[in-house]
């Protein structure tokens, strides 16, 4: 449906704001030939011909349908069926009809007791947009721009009408979307006509107060901008809310339901009710919004587009502190919600992933205040507390949430879904779902064992022994916290060391784990405790600064109250093997997790081969170990690391293509890669939407010849929202694209 518009002859019959201002986009695009106008109102006829809104102005109905090969009703819904009993005997076939009006099912209504059907060149649609001013003189040839416009055709429409319609919308710069008649009448009811309504309703009652003068001199920001819609056409609306009567008088009850326990709730002096609902809705816009996109979390960081030039650093330098860590942050939200009494959370990581597991556990109705600089509290509803979400839970770009929400959710009373973004939409999830089939759960995945993922409730789970194949955090994780529903013991064993932040934080909740070397082992049926939870800075985050500091002469960088878990120093372990200035210092244990201090200074580095045991513990570092790797004398070796193929992206061969880019030969291997000391030119890489091989061509900067352009840098707030300005901090020079 593109192309050039194969009607050139319009007819707008209404010219108030709404027909007005389409009349007006259509001018000002070009798109067609000629637009004819006609209203009841004499004055708004000749006020639009005088105005330009309109080429020619017709005296009737019959001779605005003889002149315009495509009719436009931009009248009120009650005017709908007389205005096509009138055009009725003027139709040809040739003729397109299309609406304006806010409610669909009056309008297929009105159609039918004229023509007995929807004729088939009759294209129903909605534009998403308004003003509370009215008439032609308001008209707003922007108007529709960047706006949704709903499209409700049938099975009967007629493709070529269809398609004109379509063109014609989008020529005003509107977003075309399709829909049926009665799921359009139920959503808008919701989303238009309730809050009119409710903006109606109360400025009518504070009006009849007996103090309404007061009221409305001392009424803030936030009332008039609420209730700027009641000064809205109240002949439209009057007619809206009678031809949607069903689905407005649904939500209505609906909506004094919950107003009505809001009301209970502050009589009684229930806090948690009252902070539950203020922490959903406060959520709940930018949730939706970046749901619908598609997108993750952040909305500083939400452009796909987003590119970066990387220009010569300087030495690193400073005294920082890296955001929290990112696999603790996630857990203290699923561990603190199932607990019994509130979680308090220091040193939240507010990333997009971490924000997702945040997000679906207020769907499945835990309060959760914050995060408000890195602070949560979290009202735990127990191991049986949660509720069944009102729609799939969405998880942006988190492989982590979903694969540990897929263990917990498993034992649950209800069915979920779980789905994700176009990234995370190709990863596979059978890694988790197979074992947890084991256990007894009933899971479906989508294509080739990729999300969605459908969780069925009510399954009885049993615990197994599994041994994981490959060494995986995730899979051991998942399992784990199934195996909190299970009956009897769920025990894994793994074949290399992984993360342990999972076993750590059970136990930091009262939750017994036996855990012997390789084998860790939870029995259910316990319980949770509340506690404290102080999230040390992520050392996958410190890991950037890590190498940037060892590769680039004259540095010397301190980062503080970094988790220094052992099953997660491999990239502190591997870059002292290859030579690197590495102190660490001020050792403590905070909630049951080793933290400290870590200097680095400049130090020229050797190739190695790295040690197998050392490559799951640094599994998500490799990228920037890989630049560390090409700024190492000699050759540099690994192997034994295809879980790096299976992450964000296929990161062995993205971080190949990157360095190739910039003039850096490498050997792939299926496992890994070979990498021999090289100068890093200038050039431009693709990142691919990988938070991590994004920052690790930042990190290549600091000692490139020239410039590098590393596109598609949005998901850096997946784990490090602050990386490009807290890296400029300490000597490197980031900049977004077109910036000076």
């Amino acid at each position: 449906m593109s192309g050039k518009l194969d009607v050139p002859r319009i007819g707008v019959i209404g010219l108030g704001l709404i027909g007005g201002s389409f009349a007006k986009a259509l001018k000002q695009a070009g798109t067609v030939g000629r637009i004819y106008g006609f209203d009841t109102r004499a004055q708004e006829v000749r006020l639009a011909e005088k105005l330009q809104v309109i080429d020619e102005a017709c005296d009737s109905l019959p001779d605005i349908a003889a002149k315009a090969e495509i009719l436009v009703l931009a009248t009120p819904v009650k005017a709908i069926e007389p205005v096509l009993r009138e055009l009725a005997p003027h139709l040809e076939k040739s003729h397109i009809l299309t609406d304006m009006a806010s409610v669909k099912g009056a309008v297929a209504e009105a159609a039918v007791k004229v023509f007995g059907e929807v004729p088939a060149n009759f294209v129903l649609g909605h534009p998403i947009a308004g003003s509370e001013k009215s008439g032609v003189a308001a008209a707003n040839g922007d108007l529709y721009k960047d706006h949704k416009v709903i499209l409700t055709p049938t099975a009967d429409t007629e493709m070529n009408a269809l398609d004109q319609v379509v063109k014609l919308w989008r020529a005003t710069g509107a977003q075309v979307l399709m829909m049926s008649v009665p799921h359009h009448d139920e959503v808008l009811a919701a989303t238009s006509h309730l809050p009119h309504l409710i903006a109606f309703s109360l400025v009518d009652t504070l009006a009849g107060a007996d103090d309404n003068k007061e009221i409305f001199r001392y009424a803030a920001g936030g009332f008039r901008d609420f209730t700027r819609i009641a000064a809205s056409d109240p002949i439209m609306w009057h007619d809206i809310f009678l031809s949607n009567r069903a689905a407005v008088l649904k939500v209505i009850d609906e909506f004094s339901a919950d107003l009505g326990k809001l009301r209970k709730a502050i009589d009684q002096g229930d806090g948690e009710t009252l902070m539950g609902v203020f922490t959903r809705a406060k959520a709940a816009r930018e949730h939706f919004s970046k749901m619908l996109e598609g997108k993750a979390y952040d909305s500083n960081m939400n452009s796909q587009n987003l590119t970066y030039i990387a220009h010569q650093g300087s030495a690193v330098k400073g005294d920082i502190r890296v955001p929290g860590d990112k696999s603790m942050s996630h857990r203290s939200i699923m561990l603190g919600s199932l607990a019994e009494g509130v979680t308090e959370v220091e040193g939240f990581l507010e990333g997009e992933d971490a924000l997702a597991t945040l997000q679906a556990f207020r769907d499945m109705g835990v309060v959760i205040e914050g995060p408000d600089r890195g602070r949560v509290v979290i009202h735990g509803v127990g191991m049986h507390g949660l509720k069944a979400p009102h729609g799939p839970l969405y998880l942006g770009n988190s492989g982590t949430s979903m694969r540990l929400l897929a263990g917990l959710l498993s034992g649950q009373s209800f069915s979920v879904e779980l789905t994700g973004d176009e990234s995370l939409s190709k990863r596979p999830m059978e890694r988790v779902a197979k074992p947890l089939r084991e256990m007894g759960a009933v899971i479906e995945t989508g294509d080739q064992g990729r999300p969605p993922m459908i969780i069925k409730g009510g399954s009885q789970l049993r615990g197994v022994h599994y041994d994981m194949p490959i060494a995986s955090a995730q899979v051991k994780s998942c399992l784990l916290l199934a195996g909190l529903y299970a009956e009897g013991e769920t025990s894994v064993v793994e074949p290399a060391p992984t993360r342990d932040h999972t076993e750590r934080m059970l136990k930091g909740f009262g939750y017994d784990v036996a855990v012997d070397g390789s084998r860790a082992a939870v029995n259910g049926g316990g319980k949770l405790s509340a506690t404290k939870i102080d999230v040390p800075s992520d050392i996958s985050s410190a890991a950037f600064f890590l190498v940037a500091a060892s590769i680039t002469p004259g540095s010397d960088l301190t980062l503080r109250h970094v988790g220094i878990n052992p099953t997660r120093t491999g990239v502190i372990n591997i870059l002292r093997l290859m030579g690197a200035d590495i102190e660490v210092f001020n050792e403590k244990e905070v909630g049951g997790e080793p933290v400290a201090d870590i200097r680095v200074k400049y130090a020229p580095l050797k190739g190695i081969e790295i040690p197998q045991d050392q490559v799951p513990l640094a599994i998500d570092e490799f990228p920037v170990l890989f630049i560390a790797a090409v700024n190492a004398e000699g050759e540099t070796v690994l192997s034994g690391a295809e879980e790096l193929r299976v992450k964000e992206s296929d990161r062995i061969q993205v971080m190949a293509d990157g360095l190739k880019a910039l003039g850096v030969d490498s050997e792939v291997r299926p496992d890994g890669i070979v990498l021999r000391q090289s100068s890093i030119g200038s050039g431009s890489v693709e990142s691919h939407g990988d938070h991590r091989i994004a920052m690790a061509f930042a990190v290549a900067s600091l000692v490139s010849k020239s410039d590098i352009t590393i596109k598609d840098c949005a998901n850096v707030a997946t784990s490090f929202p602050n990386f490009w300005e807290l890296a400029n901090e300490v000597g490197f020079n980031l900049r977004p694209a077109g910036e000076v």
